[in-house]
């Protein structure tokens, strides 16, 4: 525990105010004779919250009162997502009375600790990791109970010291969160930039995806393909991402006779997702490579082979490409709500297929937009992560007394960020 300047102490949050987790949500309470608004995790971001969707329940029974929110009240997510754990706000009033859900832990501070003050403590030791170090976490839902967040240890200084650090801070961290802001409108502009490309070089008659191309599926991962005898690289969904390939781990299966020659893939395939969750990745595909020989894929995989017609490369752009990306989602849509697309449905799929010359020189095109993009991607990328430890910097300073004289050492601030990137 580091020492702290005169006059500060430390104190844990269960002994420095209330923790109240908010009431439960319950299908009986949708219509009831006092329909309350409440806030929950969809209307609490990052010292920020938002009130044009709140939703409404029952609180009959006096039970409005106990769950009652007062400004000032520090509202902390509690749960969901490692993310978004220990996101937290304060509750600053709204023109009606609002509640709060099961989903929000609520910390009202007692007189000697501001709410400015107490936001900081959790902004703190979100950014630190420690809500997810305390948090219990199954799957890939963390959960913050109430009795953990009381046991919290953090540093109080006097009243106008933590008004005056929270100054201090809140200048600093608005100057970044702009930054950031900024930094994010670049890397959306240099997917818009390239994606508009990628429409304009596609380019050429229309024709039916199964004319220029051979469409395949793959294999159906089964116990029988427990790999012992015969065993292949097997591509998985998990291979395919929206950035490209990315074959940190490839598993195998076993093959059977005569399998290595129907289902071998080639550099130059295109690997197409055919099922996700999500509309927005269905179709999602990469261009094969070849770095691994005698690979075969997923039947969740569909394998496009082009034919002489087209260049592979073209072939990936065109496939990313907005209007051809609008058609595959149409196609994968179904009225079940399900998403997915199969080897006839694909073969459906008009591309436009310009010359050879044109492919090439739409491939080059392309190709050079996309790695100057990536630098400047990766340099906007280092900037974001340098934020982020300044962040964290300022607000360790902030917690540890060094932003307490009159004219703090902003150096040794930003020399704890730098060590923090390495």
């Amino acid at each position: 525990m580091i020492s702290l300047p005169r006059g500060w102490r430390w104190t844990t949050v269960g002994n420095a105010g209330r923790v109240d987790l908010g009431r439960q949500r319950h299908p009986d309470w949708h219509v009831g004779p006092e329909m309350r608004p409440y806030l929950r995790v969809a209307n609490v971001f990052e010292d920020r919250i938002d009130s044009s969707d709140l939703k409404h329940m029952d609180f009959s029974g006096g039970a409005f009162a106990r769950y009652k929110l007062e400004p000032g009240d520090v509202l902390l997510n509690e749960g969901q997502s490692p993310e978004l754990l220990g996101r937290s706000a304060i509750y600053r009033g709204l023109p009606e009375d609002v509640a709060f859900t099961n989903t929000l832990l609520r910390f009202r501070p007692h007189s000697d600790i501001t709410s400015a003050w107490a936001l900081l403590v959790f902004r703190h030791y979100m950014h630190s990791g420690r809500f997810v170090r305390e948090a219990r976490i199954t799957t890939n839902i963390a959960h913050l109970s109430a009795t953990r967040l009381k046991q919290v240890e953090f540093p109080v200084p006097p009243l106008d010291e933590q008004r005056r650090i929270v100054d201090i801070v809140e200048d600093h961290l608005s100057r970044l969160d702009a930054a950031d802001v900024q930094l994010s409108r670049c890397l959306r502009r240099i997917k818009v930039m390239t994606s508009a490309t990628m429409q304009a070089v596609s380019d050429g008659p229309l024709r039916p995806l199964s004319e220029v191309a051979s469409i395949g599926g793959g294999i159906q991962k089964q116990a029988k393909r427990r790999p012992v005898l015969n065993r292949a690289p097997f591509l998985r969904v998990a291979n395919v991402t929206k950035d490209g390939l990315n074959l940190a781990q490839v598993h195998e299966v076993e093959l059977f006779p005569g399998e290595l020659d129907r289902y071998r893939l080639e550099a130059g395939d295109l690997l197409v997702v055919e099922g996700n969750g999500s509309p927005e990745q269905i179709g999602r595909a990469a261009l094969w490579d070849g770095s691994i020989p005698d690979a075969v894929h997923q039947n969740h995989l569909i394998r496009v082979r082009p034919g002489p017609d087209v260049l592979p490369e073209y072939l990936e752009i065109i496939w990313n490409s907005p209007s051809i990306r609008e058609s595959v989602r149409r196609l994968a849509s179904s009225s079940s709500g399900l998403h997915t697309l199969s080897v006839k449905k694909l073969s459906r799929v008009l591309v436009p297929v310009s010359g050879i010359t044109s492919q090439r020189q739409a491939v080059v095109r392309v190709g050079d937009l996309r790695e100057k993009g990536e630098r400047l991607a990766s340099a906007i990328r280092v900037q974001k992560r340098r934020s982020f430890s300044l962040r964290r910097a300022f607000l360790a300073a902030a917690f540890s007394g060094q932003l307490t004289e009159s004219a703090y050492r902003m150096n040794l601030i930003e020399e704890t960020a730098a060590r923090g990137l390495v």
